[in-house]
C-alpha cells in the first residue's frame, strides 16, 4: 500500500516513509492510497482473536512493507503489558444498548496510549528503512494527554529524541505534572505562553521550514511527529473501534452485520476519524456522533459546512478538546472532495481563518456524522447524573460525549446500539469530577484525588498517585515566536 499527500496526489510513499516522515514537505498530511476492505465474515473471524490478534490483523493491512515478524514484534510490545486491562481496550455496558469503550488502561491513563505505546516501535522499524543512520527528533504540540502519552512511548528509545509543547494554562494540574515530571535521557518538555492552536500551528511551522530541516541535516537529525498527523499515530487508533465491534459480536449483545453508532469527544478530529475509516473499510457503523465542549468550531462545520475559526477561545474542564484547528479534518476533507479543494480550504484557513465547503462536500458529511457540543456546567452534570444513577464515573471528555450522545438520541430517536470512547481517566481531571459529584474545594491536587477515590469508592491508577513525591525536571516556558530557538537549544545545534 501506497500513501499519498492530501495536498498533492503526485507525492507518493511508502508506509515506512508516511510514518518516518510524519508530515508531507508542503504541508499536507499521508492518507493511504485506497482504504482495504473487510468483510462481515471477516469481522466475525477477528471476533475470536484477543486484541493483539486483532491489532495485527487490521494493522497488516497498512503497513504492508513491515514484516510479519516486525509488525509481530511491535504489536506484543505495545500491548502485551503495561495495560491495567487484559482486554486492553475493554467495553463496559452503561445500559442496554450503551456501551463505553475504556481506552485509558495504558500507562498514562490516556487513550493516546493505544497508539502511542506502538508507535515508537513502528517508528524503529520504519526508520530502520526509510531513514537508516539518522536520528529522529520527534516533535510534539499536546493539549495534554498526546504529551504525556508520547514521552512515556518514546523514551529513552534508541535513536530518538522528543519535544514536547504545551499550553502554560491549557493543561490539567495532573496533565502538566505527568509532562514536567518526565524520567528519560532522550526528552525535553516546554510550556508556551498561548493556547494549544499556538503550540500546533508553531509545530507545523516547524516542521515544514525547508532551513531549519537543512540545518537537522547537517547535524544528522529529522523531524518527525508523534502527533496524529502522522499516520503511525493514526492507523493505531482504527483498531479499538473494529475491537469494540468483535466485542460486541462475541458477547452476544449483537450479531455481526448489525449497525452500531459511535460517539467520540473530539477535538483535533483523530479519534472520530478513525471510526470514519473502520466505517469506510465495512465495519457495520450507521452514524458517527462527533462530540465537541464549547470550543464547537466542529459541531458548526459538519451542521453547515463553514469552518471558522474566528471565534472566542474557551479554557475548559476538558482541555485536551480546547481545540480551535483540527488538523485531521484535513484528510476527511480529502476522502470526501480531493486535493484540489483541500488545498484551496486549507489556504483560505490559513490566510482568513475560515472556509466553507461546496454543498456536495456538506452533504457527503452529513450522510456519515451527527454533532453537537456541551458546556462545562453540562459536563460537570453529566458525570453527576452517570455516577449517580449508573455508579460509573466518566472524566470530563467522557461526559461530553455521554451528553451530546444522550441530545442526538433524544432529538432523532434512533437507538441503534452505541459505542461511546472514553479517553482518559476520571482522576487526570480530579477537580472538576470531585466538583461535579461531591460539590467545590480548596483541596490541593493530591488531596482531591484522595477525596474523589473516597467519596465515589473509586480507585485512583497507581502511575497517578505516585507523581505525588516525583522531582519536577522541566519548568520552562516561551513565546510562540520563540519555539524554534527552544527546538535548537533542547537539541544542542
Amino acid at each position: 500500500m501506497n500513501y499519498v499527500s492530501t495536498r498533492n496526489t503526485d507525492v507518493k510513499v511508502s508506509a515506512s516513509q508516511a510514518i518516518t516522515k510524519g508530515i508531507s514537505s508542503e504541508g499536507g498530511l499521508f492518507v493511504p492510497e485506497n482504504l482495504p476492505a473487510v468483510s462481515v465474515a471477516e469481522i466475525e473471524k477477528l471476533a475470536s482473536l484477543d486484541y493483539i490478534g486483532r491489532a495485527k490483523s487490521i494493522l497488516s493491512l497498512f503497513l504492508t512493507d513491515f514484516t510479519e515478524a516486525e509488525l509481530d514484534s511491535c504489536v506484543k510490545g505495545a500491548y502485551e503489558t503495561g495495560f491495567s486491562s487484559e482486554k486492553v481496550a475493554p467495553l463496559v455496558k452503561l445500559e442496554d444498548g450503551t456501551y463505553i469503550l475504556e481506552l485509558f488502561k495504558g500507562p498514562t491513563c490516556a487513550f493516546k496510549d493505544m497508539a502511542l505505546q506502538i508507535l515508537p516501535r513502528l517508528l524503529t522499524v520504519a526508520s530502520g528503512k526509510a531513514a537508516k543512520g539518522t536520528e529522529i527528533v520527534i516533535l510534539v504540540a499536546t493539549s495534554g494527554d498526546t504529551g504525556k502519552a508520547a514521552l512515556e512511548g518514546f523514551k529513552d528509545v534508541e535513536n530518538t529524541r522528543i519535544l514536547v509543547f504545551y499550553p502554560s494554562d491549557g493543561v490539567s494540574p495532573m496533565q502538566k505534572l505527568q509532562m514536567c515530571t518526565q524520567e528519560g535521557a532522550n526528552v525535553s518538555v516546554c510550556a508556551i505562553e498561548g493556547n494549544f492552536d499556538d503550540a500546533q500551528s508553531g509545530v507545523k511551522k516547524i516542521f515544514t521550514d525547508k532551513a531549519i530541516a537543512e540545518k537537522l541535516a547537517a547535524n544528522g537529525m529529522a523531524f518527525s511527529s508523534a502527533n496524529s498527523i502522522n499516520w503511525g499515530r493514526l492507523v493505531p487508533q482504527i483498531v479499538y473501534y473494529f475491537s469494540a465491534y468483535c466485542d460486541l459480536v462475541a458477547g452476544g449483545d449483537i450479531k455481526a452485520g448489525d449497525a452500531i453508532n459511535v460517539c467520540v469527544p473530539t477535538g483535533n478530529f483523530g479519534n472520530i476519524l478513525a471510526a470514519y475509516y473502520a466505517k469506510e473499510m465495512g465495519l457495520p457503523v450507521k452514524k458517527l456522533i462527533c462530540a465537541s465542549n464549547s470550543n464547537s468550531v466542529l459541531t458548526e462545520f459538519l451542521t453547515t459546512g463553514v469552518y471558522d475559526k474566528n471565534r472566542e477561545f474557551f479554557t475548559t474542564i476538558s482541555p485536551s478538546m480546547d481545540i480551535l484547528i483540527s488538523s485531521n479534518l484535513e484528510r476527511l476533507l480529502y476522502s470526501m472532495s480531493g486535493s484540489e479543494n483541500v488545498r484551496s480550504w486549507m489556504k483560505a484557513l490559513a490566510e482568513t481563518g475560515k472556509y466553507e465547503v461546496d454543498a456536495a462536500t456538506l452533504e457527503a458529511i452529513k450522510a456519515d456524522f451527527a454533532a453537537g457540543c456541551c458546556n462545562d456546567d453540562e459536563t460537570k452534570a453529566t458525570i453527576a447524573g452517570v455516577f449517580k444513577s449508573k455508579d460509573y464515573l466518566c472524566d470530563t471528555h467522557t461526559a461530553v460525549a455521554v451528553k451530546v450522545y444522550n441530545d442526538y438520541k433524544a432529538s432523532t430517536g434512533d437507538a441503534t446500539p452505541v459505542v461511546i470512547a472514553s479517553t482518559a481517566s476520571p482522576f487526570k481531571f480530579s477537580a472538576a469530577v470531585l466538583e461535579a459529584v461531591d460539590g467545590k474545594n480548596d483541596l490541593d491536587e493530591f488531596e482531591m484525588v484522595e477525596k474523589l477515590a473516597a467519596v465515589t469508592k473509586k480507585s485512583c491508577p497507581e502511575q497517578l498517585a505516585n507523581l505525588r513525591d516525583k522531582a519536577v525536571r522541566f519548568d520552562g516556558c516561551c513565546s510562540k515566536d520563540s519555539m524554534e530557538q527552544v527546538v535548537f537549544d533542547m537539541l544542542g545545534v
